[in-house]
């Protein structure tokens, strides 16, 4: 079967998405939806560096969406307009579309924004018949399918942890990098603080994580917690988003924790340099992710990624958009509602192999 698809945006994860969802054999691409003026009526192909695939990158919404499509792909930013990017979902599913979204990360669990904002997305999956499926690598597969299974490996477990390393200075967002994160910024007072470590931001974001592995393990949260700590530069260093002058914020490492019966049992911890020689005493890689699961037997499992030119932090990025795109076939064959990781099939690489 073809499932008829749209992309709406081609950002930092949408040009993935795209390409992805091009080469896909059971992906049809129909539309693409596009911010910049600038990309407005160039070939899909063109904007993901592809051969011409002779459809028409477009900003006219109302044109996108009279479209007959099964899913639309949502990778528009959200950071900063996450009402604008709920209404842009609802709308989408009112349409009757399916959406598969890596923005608005804390829907990798609907509860996350609470009961007025999960209502609302219900009832525009009831109003269209389709479904919305939020995933990525992180919040994402690496941190809710891959230690979730894991874990039903285990004879008994006291906690699991899913820590990200990662060196920042390749990956070349500087609206999420320097912006969201603060890198480059002051090392000042709660008035310099960047939004990532706003009161309550990092709960937000990955809160939905821990929420979706308390429920995959089966155990009922006291609360969520975050905690988190940041180093300056040393010294100048150069970056693709430019330089960290000494001195601003260079190194961050945080948790959102998952309290029971008052213990810190199910953590996601990210360690995040400008430089690999930055923070020497916190945990060290090459890049990528340790799933690590305290109990008997102690399991340590690592995913390591590249992109096609070997950088680790743009691997990462491709399995967010390849995440969404492969989860299309399960979400457009799912009950109309907003879903998580618990509620698809095995996804698989199947039909993938070139």
């Amino acid at each position: 079967m073809t499932y008829r698809v749209i992309q709406w945006s081609t950002g930092n994860v949408g040009r993935y998405s795209l390409r992805a969802a091009i080469g896909h054999p059971e992906l049809e691409l129909v539309g693409l939806w596009v911010h910049s003026e600038k990309k407005n009526g160039r070939d899909a192909g063109e904007l993901c560096g592809l051969p011409p695939v002779g459809v028409t990158a477009t900003r006219d919404v109302d044109a996108v969406l009279a479209l007959d499509a099964d899913c639309v792909i949502y990778t528009a930013t959200a950071d900063l307009r996450l009402m604008e990017a709920v209404d842009d979902i609802c709308r989408i599913l009112r349409s009757g579309k399916n959406v598969v979204s890596s923005s608005l990360v804390s829907l990798v669990h609907p509860t996350t924004l609470g009961p007025e904002m999960q209502k609302r997305l219900e009832e525009a999956c009831l109003a269209g018949d389709a479904s919305l499926f939020t995933s990525g690598i992180d919040p994402g597969f690496a941190n809710d399918v891959l230690p979730l299974t894991l874990s039903g490996l285990s004879e008994h477990w006291t906690q699991i942890r899913i820590r990200e390393i990662v060196n920042y200075a390749t990956y070349d967002q500087p609206e999420v990098v320097l912006g969201t994160m603060g890198f480059g910024k002051p090392m000042g007072d709660d008035d310099e603080l960047p939004l990532l470590l706003k009161p309550g931001m990092l709960s937000m974001a990955w809160g939905g994580t821990i929420r979706l592995l308390a429920e995959g393990v089966g155990v009922a949260l006291d609360e969520v917690r975050q905690q988190s700590e940041c180093l300056p530069a040393p010294r100048d260093l150069d970056t693709a988003m430019g330089t960290i002058k000494a001195g601003t914020r260079a190194a961050l490492r945080f948790e959102v924790q998952g309290i029971v019966d008052g213990e810190a049992r199910l953590v996601v911890e990210h360690v995040t340099r400008m430089h690999d020689d930055l923070a020497p005493d916190w945990p060290q890689s090459k890049g990528g992710y340790e799933i690590i699961i305290e109990g008997v037997p102690r399991m340590v499992c690592r995913l390591d990624m590249e992109d096609e030119h070997g950088d680790h932090a743009v691997g990462g990025v491709v399995l967010t958009a390849t995440r969404i795109v492969n989860a299309i076939p399960a979400v457009v064959a799912a009950e109309p509602r907003p879903l998580t990781a618990l509620d698809l099939p095995l996804v698989t690489g199947a039909g993938l192999m070139k």
